[in-house]
């Protein structure tokens, strides 16, 4: 998936789903809403304007499934078995092959991205995995959505490089593409304090450079944009963007009772902005706060881009 026209791909799933469409998260985890009529018509409100959106503007789009909480790392606290978990992401991506052939547009490459989600929270760490034990944890995800015919996966918002790994390791056994996606702090670092760049040399060595690429999500661009500069070699690594609207901390965005949805148009600037120290970037998107605005002016701007 490489292209001088980056393909799209989503906003703030869940935040979307809160905020503008009125549901019920529990531990906001959107794979139940599959379980019900109703539910998979939300999911199917939810993502129809993007995948509109791609054709509109023909560009590739990089459909997720569902699954961000669809882990054993949630499992009990959602009281969901191990069959229960197989069975929502085989799920998950019937409900993505289903809306791509609904979309009948053939205008732009669709991919069915199995989405993987950390163990523990997106913000904080918490307990620190090894990769052997985050190997063995992701291993009933990663192989259910292999099975089931993802066209790929994407580990996303990883607080620390050992659990990445782990789930890149269980994709790679199980013949399954993957991308890592890293959450950084207000100071561009991981919420484990590692660098970016360290993070994305230990997963290359520890995999032996089996990752796809790499991404970055949960930030708005403020927050890691000095660290992209200069030419180390891990930025050409570096091939997905998911930023927040907001420029609030997590601490912050963690205690805010209302949504945050900055300024769509200069969100879309500043992501067109980066694209000049990462020359391979092939995916963009939004992460919390975000909707069909920001990621349509994040492709209105990339485009004035490449014109330029």
């Amino acid at each position: 998936m490489r292209t001088s026209r980056p393909f799209l791909t989503d906003g703030g799933l869940e935040t979307s789903l809160i905020f503008h469409q009125g549901q019920d998260l529990p531990c906001f985890a959107a794979f139940p809403l599959l379980e019900t009529a109703t539910g998979r018509d939300e999911l199917r409100r939810y993502f129809e304007g993007y995948i509109d959106l791609a054709a509109r503007t023909r560009r590739g789009f990089v459909l997720d499934t569902v699954t961000w909480r669809a882990n054993m790392g949630w499992a009990e606290v959602l009281g969901r078995s191990a069959g229960d978990l197989r069975r929502a992401n085989h799920a998950a991506v019937q409900f993505a092959r289903a809306l791509v052939v609904e979309s009948g547009t053939g205008a732009a490459p669709i991919v069915i991205n199995g989405v993987i989600g950390p163990s523990g929270d997106g913000y904080d760490p918490g307990e620190m995995l090894t990769v052997d034990a985050a190997r063995t944890l992701h291993a009933v995800q990663v192989e259910a959505l292999a099975a089931a015919g993802a066209d790929m996966a994407t580990a996303v918002t990883m607080t620390h490089a050992e659990e990445a790994i782990g789930i890149a390791k269980a994709a790679m056994a199980a013949e399954l593409p993957v991308a890592i996606s890293f959450t950084v702090e207000t100071d561009g670092h991981l919420p484990s304090g590692q660098t970016l760049g360290e993070a994305i040399a230990q997963t290359d060595r520890d995999t032996g450079g089996g990752v796809l690429y790499y991404m970055i999500n949960c930030a708005h661009p403020d927050h890691f944009a000095h660290r992209l500069g200069g030419a180390a070699s891990w930025l050409a690594r570096i091939g997905g963007l998911r930023t927040n609207a907001s420029r609030m901390s997590h601490a912050e965005l963690d205690c805010a009772e209302d949504l945050d949805d900055g300024d769509p148009a200069e969100l879309g600037r500043l992501c067109a902005d980066l694209q000049r120290n990462l020359p391979n970037l092939r995916v963009i998107g939004g992460c919390c706060g975000t909707d069909h605005r920001h990621v349509g002016c994040m492709s209105d701007h990339l485009e004035a881009h490449i014109a330029a």
